[in-house]
């Protein structure tokens, strides 16, 4: 094993001096940065010698593409056409993976009661991301090599996404992102696309919703979760948006998303006296330090990223998630017709509102069916190799306008999401039901 170990080693340093002496001449998307694909090429050569960690039970992950991969059929054995799902099933990042799962599922059902594509249905095929990097490597892996999708809906976090989205633009396998918020996640390559807006767009209008309802907000307090990309990007978006509302940051704490304790940070901050606390963080480490603010005493307004934009943390942070502001891409009451149907199915079998990142994984799927439609209405995708049919997806996709549960939605060239509307929502509980929801402001 060390022998093999080292000659690992020696390809990846070959890998390296390749990558590194090579000019990209694409007119196309710029390719991923050099540290995503040596990073991504690193864990599959750890992966395969066994020294890195799996928390993913999924086999067969580590072969590799051969020609049967290219020449399959794009029908599956049961004469469905296979799509893959990459979420977070288990682990703390399980409370937004899902919402994302439910939300597939009902699409699911819903396109195929639609007779499909064409006729023809889809089958839905799940592996679970767990909640790091290489969970996210094998999910991509077994999903074109093993299951031989046409596409892929995942993952989950946009920590993960710039780990495996590179395994699937070296293969050309289309993905769509439905939580992927982080900067550059569509540049990663040519088949990366996203359905979720970028944080660049959402996380000012909360800070601007804050300011509106509380005009004397001065100092503001920032908290962000340091090993995690998306909380990264996004406290930029929310420090730089804060400097240009002319509000002073008097203090920025750093923590980890695997944190339980915030009384350290919390107090640090809060002895600095803030009007305003923003905190970008994912929904269980961020629910607790809402909780732990407010027993602290805090009572001021309290602005949360897109991590926390789930029901789910209504659990975590309980009757301290009142009042809580976070911007949203989605709205239950859209009044689309496929949102009405989506909520309706949602409603039934959830007695609940569905969150954003249910809508979000509802509008990935039907990205991918909608755009398999027009392709078997120009050439029956049947008869189609699959390697050709991943390449003419991810084209037909970026081509279209979808009336989503988020509205209508279209791709720029690069992959990122064309939308018109968003939302600034609050949390309110009912103190005699006890429920919890988030009430858009107007």
């Amino acid at each position: 094993m060390g022998t093999m170990l080292a000659q690992k080693q020696s390809e990846t340093v070959n890998l390296f001096i390749y990558f590194t002496s090579c000019e990209d001449h694409s007119t196309m998307k710029q390719p991923t940065t050099l540290t995503t694909a040596i990073f991504a090429t690193c864990a599959m050569l750890l992966t395969a010698c066994g020294g890195g960690t799996n928390s993913s039970t999924n086999p067969g992950t580590n072969s590799t593409p051969n020609s049967a991969t290219n020449t399959a059929s794009t029908t599956s054995t049961s004469g469905s056409i296979p799509i893959g799902i990459a979420f977070a099933q288990t682990s703390n990042v399980a409370l937004l993976g899902q919402e994302g799962v439910a939300g597939v599922k009902i699409a699911e059902k819903y396109f195929n009661d639609k007779g499909g594509v064409n006729g023809t249905p889809i089958k839905l095929v799940f592996q679970d991301t767990s909640g790091d990097e290489a969970g996210a490597i094998n999910a991509f892996q077994s999903l074109i090599n093993k299951d031989k999708v046409v596409g892929i809906v995942g993952p989950t976090l946009s920590q993960q996404a710039f780990s495996a989205d590179p395994i699937a633009e070296r293969a050309k396998v289309p993905v769509i992102g439905a939580s992927n918020t982080a900067k550059g996640i569509p540049e990663i390559g040519d088949y990366v696309a996203r359905v979720s807006a970028p944080v660049s767009t959402v996380a000012p209008l909360s800070i601007k919703a804050a300011l509106k309802q509380n005009p004397n907000i001065k100092k503001v307090a920032v908290f962000f979760a340091q090993n995690d990309v998306y909380s990264k990007s996004e406290t930029e978006i929310f420090q730089k948006t804060i400097k240009e509302q002319g509000l002073e940051i008097v203090t920025v704490q750093k923590y980890q998303t695997s944190d339980t304790d915030f009384q350290s940070q919390a107090t640090n901050a809060l002895n600095l006296k803030p009007d305003l606390i923003v905190i970008s963080g994912l929904a269980a480490d961020g629910g607790n330090l809402v909780r732990q603010l407010r027993e602290l005493g805090y009572k001021g307004v309290i602005v949360a990223g897109n991590g926390l934009n789930t029901a789910k943390v209504f659990a975590v942070c309980q009757q301290a998630c009142e009042g809580v502001i976070i911007a949203q891409a989605y709205n239950s009451e859209q009044p689309g017709e496929v949102n009405k149907e989506f909520r309706a199915a949602y409603l039934k079998q959830y007695q609940e509102e569905p969150p954003q990142f249910s809508g979000q994984a509802f509008a990935a799927v039907q990205v991918y069916v909608e755009a398999l439609k027009a392709l078997d209405k120009k050439s029956k995708i049947s008869q189609v190799p699959l390697n050709q049919l991943r390449t003419e997806l991810n084209k037909q996709l970026l081509t279209g306008k979808y009336n989503t549960p988020l509205g209508e939605i279209a791709f720029t060239p690069v992959g990122d999401v064309i939308q018109k509307e968003f939302y600034v929502a609050q949390i309110k509980i009912d103190k005699d039901s006890k429920k919890t929801k988030f009430v858009v402001l107007k």
